[in-house]
């Protein structure tokens, strides 16, 4: 009994990553439904084989009357914006005069998504907590609702490292993904937390604003709004009914596992599971940082979700560090903003 049970979790899980994760369902939905029914009933009999990251538990929590505080280990910082090129330059020359003229510098580079800052912690490669940003150093614990989320994984390796996610080319996104080079390490940390972003899709706003119209719910403004609000729902059973997705694009404090930059970072967490944005770039020229800014404030009527500017970081965390905060921004990172659209 317990190796079928191992056996459909491994088989639930790599589903889940295939539709949830790469857009690239490899099995039917009834055929899913009775993996996963057949896997209830097991535990039914046996409630000592349930686990916390069994796919059964993924809407399992209890409402609750709020959330809990939670401080984080590293706070989660803002970023400084630029406005304009002039204001992108000027901050390349800041870094350039702390790291020196003769430091080679690369830099990663990704569309900003427009949704809500989250920080989630896995330990011994299992999910255990989840928090907003909030104010950057207390966040509200969110673990139960983020659970609900199918491209937020319960546990850690063992999935294809492919993206799908829609890319602006209308094409097959995993031709125009991000490649990252082969891992030096493969092992799972003992602790990690992953920072990204929850955000819907377009086209799932809209369909989400038909239906809270249909049932004489509030609507919501924007996409980010609809994601703030899907996830601090206190009956996770709501959260869970959203169309709500994940984007990994950043690692917090790690033990197990030597990471030494931010585009190996990117890489590490693909292959972890997660869905890094296919437009993320690691680029080693300045100007095609800027030229990167520039295309991108273009096309961003075309993608498939909201952004409002492009993130520019400096790739070497040792570089970073070298960097450090001013105030609460970090002085390796910048936001590159796009004017605000206007529509009625």
């Amino acid at each position: 009994m317990f190796d079928r049970v191992q056996e459909l979790r491994k088989s639930l899980h790599a589903h889940n990553h295939c539709y949830y994760v790469l857009d690239d369902p490899t099995v039917s939905d009834a055929e899913y439904d009775a993996l996963l029914n057949e896997l209830r009933v097991i535990e039914a009999a046996h409630p000592e084989l349930v686990t916390s990251d069994s796919p059964t538990q993924r809407v399992g929590a209890t409402p609750t009357t709020a959330f809990a505080k939670v401080r984080h280990p590293q706070a989660m910082l803002s970023l400084a914006n630029a406005f304009n090129e002039d204001d992108l330059h000027s901050w390349y020359g800041r870094v350039r005069k702390v790291l020196g003229d003769n430091q080679t510098i690369a830099f990663v580079v990704e569309p900003k998504i427009d949704g809500l800052a989250m920080a989630i912690t896995y330990q011994n490669g299992t999910l255990a907590h989840a928090a907003t940003r909030g104010d950057g150093a207390v966040g509200e614990d969110v673990t139960a609702n983020i659970r609900t989320i199918g491209s937020v994984p319960l546990t850690l390796g063992g999935h294809r490292p492919v993206n799908r996610e829609a890319s602006v080319t209308g094409a097959d996104a995993a031709t125009n993904a991000a490649t990252f080079p082969p891992l030096t390490h493969t092992a799972l940390p003992t602790s990690i937390e992953v920072r990204g972003e929850v955000y819907i899709r377009i086209a799932d706003f809209e369909r989400l604003n038909e239906e809270q119209a249909a049932a004489g719910e509030k609507v919501f403004a924007n996409p980010r709004n609809g994601a703030a609000g899907s996830l601090r729902q206190l009956d996770p059973r709501i959260t869970a009914a959203r169309p709500l997705r994940f984007f990994a694009y950043a690692v917090g404090p790690v033990a197990g596992v030597r990471l030494r930059g931010q585009w190996e970072a990117l890489g590490y967490l693909q292959q972890q599971g997660f869905a890094v944005n296919p437009d993320v770039r690691r680029l080693d020229d300045w100007d095609a940082v800027v030229t990167y800014c520039r295309d991108w404030m273009s096309k961003r009527a075309l993608l498939g979700y909201e952004v409002d500017g492009v993130v520019v970081k400096v790739d070497s965390f040792a570089h970073q560090e070298e960097l450090g905060v001013v105030a609460r921004d970090p002085r390796w990172a910048i936001a590159f903003k796009f004017p605000a659209r206007e529509a009625t």
